[in-house]
This record gives structure tokens, C-alpha cells and sequence, in this order.
């Protein structure tokens, strides 16, 4: 009787906030906030349309002619839906996600989908918990796809394996839209049971699962669509995602801090693709999120290329809302969360108001105050627990015989074959790479080389090293290279530029090895500082130190990786 009482009251509730809707929709009742004299971006007719849009119950309950409670005049402004990124990684911010919520409603983003497979690696399915609790109530509105690959191959030793069975119960949660990017496409292509078993289980609950499938082409590509899977951000050249796109796939065209694919995709925004495509950033630092923003950057880069305004507005927010079948996001219209963004005009793009549910959450320059989700204290002290290594020394990164040299290709995470060494050669720029097993100290170090990157004395190591995030370092003396994993190992994670045994900077990232607990500039002026000491030891200009780095041991990128058991080919997937 009890459960009943209170369903009956649940019912009730909701039926008095939906005729307080219909009456403010009717006219009956002011609404609770009208933007008047409203310019607005209508992604259904793809125009600018005009109107009062009013606000009822943190939904938009009406276009026409309205009065409010409270009234603003948006004459001269242009009023946008929310903008929405359809694949980011939270971690890569390397703050937590309150943080990132407090960057990222400044520059107009009012929901992003989020893959948690970086600190799932580390943490197994107690991570996806942690990044459940970290993001609920937050302003911006956080879903996730469920992370696929934990490891993202079976070469990877990462804290945790999850298979289909592990993962299952979290596809009841409300915030959960699906799998997220399978990167094993070898997997799939080749039938693997446990790969197409985690395929299967998200179409039984009808999820959406994404794509991960650089340069995937031919019969290949039609068997890995064929299994099921419905997008992919990792297009880097015209052709390949128009391949994708002409066979059913959704495109992301990603712009974020590690790749840069916009430019070359921005013919998909025309009236002939525009529609099958999203932006999303994928991984993105807290240096881009502070001077050049999120998905308004993507925006305002598009429409200074000469993509039309209104069709890239659309693709910045209704796309993903319906891909993800978040149906009352994405749009301006009756019945949609009142998620808007105000800016000046097309060509400054300058955001000025940014609300959420009708509640105004960034004006004149300041986010408004919000409360912190709690998190259970067994998740917290697990999460600032993640280290299990023995201590290091100069001999731990002795080798016998010849390894593969990974060459970098600038402006680009993959790589290509640049042969063998079997010394640091400073002059020729060969440094000396290993990736430290640190998730159960098995004391597992794969050795390689690493042409390209510049340094000429000292070591930069980080526990930032997709997707396993083991210990990656790379120096020019493997005493220095010690010292700077040592380091990261009692900071419970981070970024460490070491030289002659001295600490030049750091970079503390104590949650799971891969997040701050300190603020978003904090660790920025924290970061950039870090930069600034491993170019000081040579790093070459144009490179990201710690970023390029972080992808070096990731086995599915071409074309070679380093992983805990050596320097991998991925395009003949054997050690080299």
C-alpha cells in the first residue's frame, strides 16, 4: 500500500507540472521565462526563424507570442539549442568532472557523451561507477556509452578485463545510450566470440554502439558495419568516412587536442552529408578548453571556413541529440529541455548566455555556483589507490638485443616504421621509450625506441597512456628515466619531466593515475609549466610532450605501438 501511495504521488506530481505546462503553453499562464523578440536557429526548417520562446518547468513549452514571469529582450542576439559533443573521453581533461563541467558551460555545451573506458582500464567496472557518481546532477548533462575494450586489445595489461557480462548491468542505469567505440575492428572483422558477444548484448537491450576503425576499407568494412556498429570518429581523410558514410555510418568529425580532422572533413557539411554527421572532441586538454574552447570551436572554425552557420548549428547539436535518441534535445521548439545558447552574430560567435532547463548557468563571464556530486568514500580511496610498482632503477631499462624504432609523423598519433636501434642516439634523435606495467606489479617493461620527438637530455614519463594506462617514459639517459617513474609512482599518477635525477616539473594526476583534484587552471598552469621544461631539454616545437606520448603504447593505431611486452606492428599485429 505504502509503494502504492507513493507511485500515486509520483503521478500526481508529474501531472500538476504538465498542466502547468499546457496552461503556459496555451497562454493561460505567463511562463516562467520568455526570451522575447527571439532570433532563433530552427533545425527543422534549417532557417533562422523569429518569436518569444517561452520557458515552462525548465522545458520549452511555446514559439509565438508570450509573456513571462521573467522577460529578456534578445533583440540583436542569436538564441541556439545546446550544443552536444558525441564522443569525449572526461579523463583527458585530467580534471575531474566537475571541472569539466564548469570549462566547458562557458562555451555553450549543455550534454556531452562520454566514453569512460580510460579510467575503466585502470579500474574496471568500479571506474564506470566513480564516473556515474562524479557527473550526477551536474549542470551539464552526462550520458555514456559503456566502454568496450578493457583492454583495448588483448596485448594491453590493463587494471582490469571486462567482458559482456561485467558490464551488462549498467545498461539499466538512465544515462547510459550504449557501447562505445569498438576498437578491436580486427576483432570484429575476424568473428571474435568475446569481441562480438559485447555487439550482441547492447542490441538486446537496443543500444547504440559506436566505431573505432581507422582506414578500415572493402569487404572488411561492410563485415564490421554488418555486426552492428553505427558510427565512427576516427576518419581521418575525405574518402575514408565518406566510405563509411555511403554504407550507413554516422560520421563524428572530431576536432580535439590530439587530432585535427575537421578541415579535412569539412566538405561533409554540406545539404548533401551534413545530416549523418556530429562533432565531438574526443580527447581534449585543459589548455584547449581554457583559450580556444569546445564545441564552439569547432563551430566558429567551420563557419570561418565557409560552412553554412545554420546547417553547422545543426550538426553542432540536433544530429547527436537524435543519433543518441535524446529526443528532447538538440532543437528550439515545444517540448524540448530549455538548453539554449545565446551568441552575437555567426562571425564572432561570441557566447554571451548559456542556459539550462530555463535556469540561466553562465552569463557575464562567470559560471553560476552548482554543488558537487558525493562520492562513495570506497570509490574515492580505490581511485587514489591505482599504483603497484616496484621501484625502478637505470638497469630496469637495460636491453640485449635490437628493438624497433617508432618514428612519430608530425601532427598526426600514428606513427610509422623507422627500423632498429640498440642505443640512445641523441644526435640522430633516437631516445630510449619502455612502458612500466603499474595496475599489479608484474613487472612486465616493454623497450623501444622513439625517433621524432626532440629530447636531447633528462626523461618525460606519464601515467596518462591510452587506453591502459600503464607508465609510459622516454629519455636520454635511462637513470633519468627511472627517477621520472619513480616519480610518478609515489605522486599516485601524473606527468614528470625529469634531468640528471633533478625534478624540472610536474604534473599531479592522483585519480586513477589520470585526473587532477585540483582546479582546472590549476593544473593547467601546472601542464603548461611541464611543457615548458621538456622543450627547455629539446622536445621539438609543434609537439605535444605528454599527448604524444599518451597514444605511443595505444595497439591500435597504426603503425607501430609500444606495449608492456615490446614494440608491436599493428598492420601485421606481430612484435617486432
Amino acid at each position: 500500500m505504502k509503494q502504492n501511495e507513493s507511485y500515486t504521488g509520483r503521478i500526481n506530481r508529474k501531472v500538476q507540472k504538465k498542466l502547468r505546462i499546457i496552461a503556459a503553453a496555451a497562454g493561460r499562464e505567463p511562463a516562467d521565462l520568455v526570451l522575447k523578440n527571439a532570433t532563433f536557429v530552427n533545425v527543422f526548417s534549417n532557417e533562422l526563424s523569429h518569436g518569444d520562446i517561452a520557458v515552462a518547468q525548465g522545458l520549452i513549452v511555446g514559439i509565438g507570442v508570450y509573456h513571462g514571469l521573467r522577460e529578456l529582450d534578445m533583440t540583436g542576439h542569436i538564441v541556439l539549442p545546446g550544443f552536444i559533443d558525441a564522443h569525449i573521453h572526461l579523463e583527458s581533461a585530467l580534471v575531474s568532472p566537475s571541472e569539466f563541467a564548469k570549462a566547458v558551460l562557458p562555451h555553450g555545451t549543455t550534454t556531452v557523451i562520454t566514453d569512460p573506458h580510460e579510467i575503466a582500464n585502470v579500474m574496471g567496472t568500479d571506474g564506470v561507477e566513480y564516473m556515474l557518481q562524479a557527473t550526477e546532477g551536474l549542470p551539464v548533462d552526462v550520458r555514456f556509452m559503456l566502454p568496450s575494450c578493457v583492454p583495448a586489445t588483448p596485448l594491453d595489461e590493463s587494471g582490469a578485463a571486462l567482458d559482456f557480462r561485467a558490464i551488462d548491468s549498467f545498461y539499466d542505469h538512465p544515462r547510459v545510450q550504449g557501447l562505445a567505440e569498438m576498437m578491436d575492428f580486427p576483432g570484429v572483422v575476424a568473428a571474435d566470440t568475446q569481441v562480438v558477444e559485447k555487439i550482441v548484448a547492447a542490441q538486446a537491450h537496443h543500444k547504440k554502439i559506436d566505431g573505432h576503425a581507422p582506414g578500415l576499407s572493402g569487404n572488411e568494412l561492410n563485415a564490421y558495419i554488418s555486426a552492428g556498429v553505427y558510427s565512427d570518429h576516427e576518419c581521418s581523410t575525405l574518402e575514408d568516412a565518406l566510405a563509411k558514410l555511403e554504407r550507413g555510418q554516422y560520421i563524428m568529425i572530431r576536432e580535439g587536442t590530439a587530432a585535427h580532422n575537421l578541415q579535412t572533413l569539412l566538405p561533409l557539411l554540406s545539404e548533401q552529408y551534413a545530416d549523418r554527421c556530429m562533432f565531438c572532441c574526443d580527447d581534449k586538454h585543459p589548455s584547449d578548453l581554457l583559450e580556444k574552447g569546445h564545441i564552439d570551436h569547432i563551430v566558429r572554425q567551420a563557419i570561418a571556413q565557409g560552412a553554412d552557420p545554420i546547417r553547422t548549428v545543426k550538426v553542432a547539436c540536433h544530429n547527436a541529440a537524435r543519433y543518441f535518441l535524446l529526443n528532447n534535445r538538440g532543437a528550439l521548439a515545444p517540448g524540448y529541455l530549455a538548453d539554449f545558447v545565446i551568441i552575437d552574430n555567426f562571425q564572432d560567435f561570441t557566447i554571451e548566455t548559456v542556459f539550462k532547463k530555463g535556469e540561466v548557468l553562465y552569463e557575464n563571464g562567470r559560471v553560476a555556483p552548482f554543488d558537487r556530486p558525493q562520492i562513495a568514500p570506497y570509490l574515492t580511496q580505490r581511485a587514489h589507490n591505482t599504483f603497484h610498482v616496484a621501484p625502478l632503477t637505470a638497469d630496469s631499462f637495460a636491453e640485449s638485443r635490437p628493438r624497433g624504432v617508432i618514428g612519430l609523423v608530425p601532427g598526426e598519433i600514428v606513427s610509422r616504421d623507422a627500423g632498429y636501434a640498440c642505443a640512445i642516439d641523441v644526435k640522430r634523435d633516437i631516445l630510449k621509450m619502455a612502458v612500466v606495467e603499474r595496475h599489479r606489479n608484474t613487472h612486465h617493461i616493454g623497450i623501444g625506441y622513439l625517433q621524432g620527438y626532440g629530447l636531447r637530455a633528462g626523461a618525460v614519463a606519464t601515467s596518462v597512456s591510452h587506453d591502459s594506462h600503464n607508465i609510459i617514459v622516454v629519455g636520454a639517459d635511462e637513470a633519468d628515466m627511472a627517477a621520472a617513474a619513480n616519480r610518478v609512482v609515489e605522486n599516485k599518477g601524473g606527468i614528470v619531466v625529469m634531468e640528471h635525477g633533478k625534478l624540472k616539473a610536474e604534473v599531479v594526476l592522483s585519480i586513477a593515475g589520470i585526473m587532477s583534484d585540483e582546479p582546472l587552471e590549476q593544473v593547467n598552469r601546472a601542464l603548461e609549466q611541464a611543457k615548458e621544461a621538456a622543450m627547455a631539454l629539446g622536445v621539438r616545437s609543434g609537439i605535444d610532450p605528454f599527448m604524444t606520448l599518451s597514444f605511443m603504447s595505444l595497439p591500435v593505431i597504426p603503425t607501430l605501438r609500444l606495449t608492456t611486452r615490446g614494440v608491436f606492428d599493428v598492420a601485421s599485429q606481430k612484435y617486432v
